[in-house]
């Protein structure tokens, strides 16, 4: 905990002069989202407050906050945890982002579609693979789907699909091989991408729909075997 309480630290710049619960809770969740916090790790007050020099009511209200995104969960007298799924909120999970994000792709519209920013993460997971990070791949892969949501042009949504994402997160986090994971679907992103470049959103909706019910199946096969084995005596 101490060099993860280091780190953080460094983040308290990041508050500036008008430090609020939303801002604490913007670090939090990137910080999770990183894998900073494991899954299951408690969240002292103190040596968070500490460390970014924010009081405690400002520091519980920012709990509060990623406890309602369901990041964060609070135990009866022992305080609060960074949040362990349940495989049956995987499967919730990726219903969501089925009904999301395809629904986003069929309400394109007309082409030519503003794809500056999905080219931008699909040259992101390229260069990733390249150098091995798998991690960074994994990173990359979610700022795809996170820019392919923000097509709609709906803050609402985008939103809604931010704390989705960071929910998911919290499961690869327990996946020991994230390779496996994330490097088959680089291809995937780029078929979708040049789909979308032909203006073909009914062909980028059925890779989708493939990708992500082909990623469902992958990750809750994984993720209901090692739950399984972190339970066992």
């Amino acid at each position: 905990m101490a060099e993860q309480l280091a780190g953080l630290a460094d983040d308290r710049a990041l508050l500036g002069r008008t430090s609020t619960a939303e801002r604490v809770a913007d670090i939090l969740r990137s910080r999770i989202a990183e894998g900073y916090f494991p899954p299951g790790t408690r969240l002292s007050e103190d040596s968070i407050g500490g460390a970014l020099g924010v009081s405690r009511n400002t520091l519980r209200e920012a709990f509060r906050l990623l406890t309602h995104e369901r990041l964060l969960v609070h135990e009866l007298n022992r305080g609060v945890f960074v949040r362990v799924l349940t495989v049956e909120d995987v499967e919730d999970i990726y219903r969501t982002r089925t009904l999301v994000e395809c629904a986003v792709v069929r309400g394109l519209g007309e082409p030519p579609y503003a794809l500056e920013n999905l080219r931008a993460s699909v040259a992101e997971g390229q260069l990733a693979a390249v150098e091995n990070d798998w991690k960074e791949l994994g990173t990359a892969n979610f700022h795809f789907h996170r820019e392919l949501v923000a097509l709609a042009k709906s803050a609402r949504t985008d939103e809604l699909m931010r704390s989705v994402f960071a929910e998911l997160r919290l499961a690869f986090h327990l996946v020991d091989d994230p390779r496996r994971l994330h490097e088959p679907y680089l291809q995937r992103n780029r078929q979708i991408l040049q789909a979308l470049e032909a203006g073909d959103r009914a062909e980028a909706e059925h890779l989708l729909t493939v990708y992500l019910d082909d990623s469902s199946a992958k990750v809750v096969e994984v993720y209901r075997r090692r739950v399984g084995e972190d339970r066992t005596p």
